[in-house]
């Protein structure tokens, strides 16, 4: 089935304008949030192209045979069709059968949108790969929607949606409110639009403080930040917070040993003349900050903290039947650590 042009597989979801409505489009990946914004994205062009288009929602994995032929098939009246297949990664045999014949019988011109538009949503795993595969042969749109892991990609995602709405934010407040919400994509995402809709004027960091200064103070972030500057009764306080308000030991370890680790990279560049951001992998603002936040820690100061937190971290994924003990201890550890000369 030769296509009339190719798209690279792979679209970013961060940028909607650049996805296309097309006979099939692939939403695939784990992120929910930009699944569900790239759904809503090609819904949209569908109701502005035509907005009494007939919209279908199918189950691919309770999918009847010829339910695809039912639904395509063209019309007395030519109304234009939207179609949105959840589940594709869980697909019946029969529906990849089918999707495929439906595939085939696009034939040539398969990246221009016609009456029937298509989303695919496959989540996870490979089940139905070669589905998957003839998509991207195909040249139709491949939309990647991966989990955003590093703090770097959640701040430019912050940024790009700050930059969108026309509203400057200080790289302190991307990173405050990143700290605060950046556990959950559609948290994060709801905490930006609630500083465009309900502020004006630049965003600082006072103003994520204002509005999600609970969530601050109490993050994992906040308490390795505290326990790093060698605070450990303030810390111990943070922490006690955040593990009263529900958060769970795993990240608060997790987030000091993100730290640490921030911490021993820059470290390890002591008398080299500094490094470059593509040695450590780290944003420029995270180097400065790690830098400044080293004064008073020795190699043997760090090296003792990063011990303690690793203990932990085998203690609150099940060596302990006190999570929380364990995590508070190697708190005081790490702040005790910075305090040796």
């Amino acid at each position: 089935m030769p296509p009339s042009r190719r798209r690279p597989a792979g679209i970013s979801p961060l940028d909607l304008d650049a996805i296309p409505l097309a006979p099939i489009v692939l939403v695939k990946g784990s992120e929910g949030y930009f699944v569900d914004a790239v759904t809503d994205h090609l819904l949209a062009l569908a109701k502005q192209r035509d907005p009494e288009v007939e919209v279908t929602r199918l189950e691919a994995a309770g999918y009847q045979p010829h339910q695809l032929d039912v639904i395509t098939s063209p019309s007395l009246f030519e109304e234009r069709r939207h179609i949105v297949v959840d589940a594709v990664d869980a697909a019946s045999d029969v529906f990849i059968t089918d999707a495929l014949a439906y595939l085939e019988g696009l034939g040539t011109g398969t990246a221009e949108a016609g009456d029937v538009t298509m989303v695919l949503r496959h989540t996870k795993g490979v089940l139905g790969k070669k589905l998957l595969d003839a998509i991207a042969a195909a040249g139709l749109p491949v939309v990647q929607c991966d989990p955003l892991k590093r703090d770097t990609e959640k701040a430019d995602f912050v940024s790009a949606r700050f930059r969108a709405a026309r509203r400057r934010a200080s790289a302190d407040a991307v990173r405050a409110l990143v700290e605060a919400l950046g556990s959950d994509l559609r948290e994060l995402a709801a905490g930006v639009q609630q500083l465009i809709d309900d502020t004006t004027g630049a965003i600082t960091p006072d103003v994520v403080q204002r509005y999600h200064g609970g969530r601050v103070e109490a993050t994992g972030f906040k308490v390795a930040d505290t326990a790093i500057a060698g605070d450990g009764a303030a810390a111990v306080t943070l922490l006690r917070h955040a593990l009263a308000t529900g958060s769970d030991p795993v990240p608060l370890v997790a987030a000091l040993a993100m730290k640490l680790r921030t911490l021993a990279k820059v470290a390890a560049t002591r008398g080299r003349g500094g490094a470059s951001v593509g040695e450590l992998g780290l944003a420029p603002w995270q180097i400065d900050r790690a830098r400044r936040e080293l004064s008073g820690w020795t190699p043997e100061g760090l090296a003792t903290a990063i011990v303690a937190v690793a203990d932990a971290d085998a203690e609150v994924k099940g060596e302990s039947r006190e999570p929380q003990f364990a995590v508070e201890r190697a708190v005081l550890r790490v702040a005790g650590a910075r305090e040796r000369r």
